[in-house]
């Protein structure tokens, strides 16, 4: 068995009956067949988890400047975090900022002008690699004085930033309150990337609030560029599903899938939403009361696409609350205890009849985030151990905290492994910081995950669970060992869907073996990973240190835009390279309804 990779192996066994014990099973011969991949359930496979010497480490280093109420890379160098209108220490045109760039690299943070309040706004990539980011809250007047800041009303606002690439770039916000806005307020939506490269704009409340209600719930989608479908005219479009889960359904959880259709999860149900025909399919409800949006919040991922089960999605959901979206905020308490479910589901008609598999994290969480690492696995950090999100409304606050008994410790999830040992806290280390409302994570292009923020309160505040700049690096073990490096690459490369090319690759050998996959590292706020995506590519080794590799299939599959691609060979994966999947056009524009 020399030469046999440390991971789950298959036994084939034939039964050759004996005419006397047709019962007993006989031994003729074992043989061991190399094979480049291991078989696993719905007929996916991937590259093994290679055990490595090095261990996890969690280091803290940095400053993010303004509070990292949402967080999005934007380059190999750069991440983009904004927050909201409030007096954070990094300032700019003699105001505090509330927004800011943060160089991976340096770890030096300069501040970002925007205009207009991104207080809970959401956010997405076009296809032509912009980001879009939208709504927010009126002016803020009543606690710091408009004119500290000399912010406008963000309810209706579109804030285009187009990356720049380069390490000494300037990049900067494009805002135009007059000429480009949303058609209707919202605060609290999500935004999904769909198969033609626009931003479908989901849900939300027209006004700042808490647990939504009838009166300002807004139960539409639009999107941008608008479209003029369905007789809309480029206005919203009701969704009955997003009245119908009115109460805890802020911050819907959503993702494009491999049909072309949406995945969109609130309070304690789910739909798939064609919005080609704007008809919804009802999914089973979750299990056990949970719900998973805001303020209930859990997380959710679509896991890993692969070729080899020709892309059926699943759809994981964890954490939440089983509080009453009815419960009056004073029969809450920051004490409540949060839910440790997850639930998973095969998106197709065999996984729907079977409904919803459950599972239980190591710790109950509310507000978690859940990060792909480039191996396919999911890191689940942050978060509270009971409460509620947002701040200011239960008893037994702390501070000004709805949440309390933060979550220190992450989790890892392997979804290739059997329920019951997909969880593990092994070796993973603890951090002495709170991260409840108002925290993220992400990967990062390095292939470690950046996590910051952390502020359940109105304005700046040092009080108990204060706001939080300090941010913290989550290094996994390949992290320390020696990793492939891709040498033939341009920068921010295109890739048309289903083109095959060529990549040579350092530090793998002709006998070691590899994977690419491509990764949206996600638009992440509110334990929300709007677009957070992987795909596994189809590779071929076709020579020592070269390889080739094909791009996903189509717009449905990888929605055109920014991608990271990782290459891994025997599981330990090289840094990530951005491209764009597609041609790189900008999304479509319905001139009747452009002026």
């Amino acid at each position: 068995m020399d030469g046999l990779n440390p991971d789950r192996h298959t036994i084939k066994l034939v039964h050759w009956p004996q005419d006397n014990h047709p019962s007993i099973l006989a031994f003729e011969a074992f043989i061991l067949i190399p094979h480049r991949t291991n078989t696993l359930s719905h007929s996916r496979s991937i590259a093994p988890r290679k055990v490595s010497q090095h261990s996890w480490s969690l280091v803290q280093k940095g400053s993010t400047g303004v509070n990292a109420m949402q967080l999005v890379v934007v380059s190999q160098e750069r991440v983009l975090i904004i927050d909201k209108v409030e007096h954070n220490p990094l300032t700019i045109d003699g105001h505090p900022a509330w927004a800011s760039e943060y160089n991976l690299l340096t770890h030096a943070v300069k501040p970002v002008r925007l205009q207009s309040n991104s207080f809970c706004a959401g956010g997405s990539f076009l296809g032509n690699g912009t980001l879009i980011n939208v709504g927010g809250n009126p002016v803020v007047e009543d606690h710091t004085g408009a004119a500290d800041f000399g912010d406008v009303n963000g309810l209706q606002a579109v804030r285009l930033y187009h990356p720049c690439d380069s390490v000494d770039g300037e990049c900067s916000f494009y805002e135009n309150h007059e000429r480009v806005r949303m058609a209707s307020p919202r605060w609290y939506n999500s935004v999904v990337r769909i198969s033609d490269g626009s931003a479908m704009i989901i849900g939300g409340s027209i006004k700042g609030g808490w647990i939504n209600n009838a009166t300002v719930n807004n139960p539409t989608i639009e999107y941008y560029p608008p479209k003029s479908i369905h007789g809309s005219k480029g206005n919203p479009i009701h969704i009955p599903f997003l009245q119908e889960t009115v109460g805890a359904n802020l911050f819907p959880i959503a993702t494009s899938l491999p049909d072309g259709r949406v995945f969109i999860a609130a309070n304690q149900d789910a739909i798939i939403y064609d919005w080609k025909r704007n008809t919804e399919i009802r999914l089973p409800r979750l299990p056990n009361g949970v719900r998973v949006t805001y303020p209930m919040a859990g997380t959710g991922l679509l896991l890993p696409l692969s070729y080899e089960d020709n892309y059926t999605p699943t759809i994981l959901l964890c954490g939440g609350s089983t509080v009453d979206d009815k419960t009056a905020s004073y029969e809450i308490s920051s004490q409540t205890p949060a839910s440790s479910q997850c639930v998973r589901m095969v998106l197709d008609e065999g996984g729907i009849k079977k409904g919803w598999e459950v599972e239980q994290m190591p710790q109950a969480r509310l507000m978690p985030d859940a990060v792909f690492l480039p191996t396919g696995q999911v890191v689940i950090i942050n978060g509270a151990g009971s409460g509620i999100s947002g701040y200011g409304n239960v008893k037994d606050q702390v501070g000004a905290s709805n949440a309390a008994n933060p979550v220190l410790k992450p989790v890892l999830y392997d979804p290739l492994l059997p329920p019951g040992s997909r969880f593990s806290s092994e070796g993973l280390p603890s951090s002495s910081i709170p991260r409840l409302y108002h925290s993220v994570a992400s990967l990062t292009p390095q292939g470690n995950i950046m996590i910051a923020g952390s502020n359940p309160n109105l304005d700046r505040s040092e009080v108990a669970y204060g706001t939080e700049y300090r941010a913290e690096w989550l290094n996994p073990p390949y992290m320390g060992a020696q990793r492939p490096k891709i040498l033939n690459y341009k920068n921010v490369e295109t890739i048309p869907f289903g083109k095959t090319f060529s990549l040579r690759v350092e530090n793998c050998g002709d006998k070691s073996q590899g994977r690419g996959v491509f990764m949206d590292l996600g638009f992440v706020t509110h334990a929300v990973h709007m677009n957070s995506r992987m795909v596994y590519a189809k590779i071929i080794q076709t020579a020592d240190g070269l390889w080739s590799i094909t791009a996903p299939p189509n717009e449905n599959v990888y929605p055109p835009g920014p991608a990271w691609m990782f290459f891994l060979c025997d599981g330990i994966p090289s840094e990530g390279k951005k491209v764009i999947i597609g041609e790189g056009h900008s999304p479509p524009v319905d001139e009747a309804i452009a002026h």
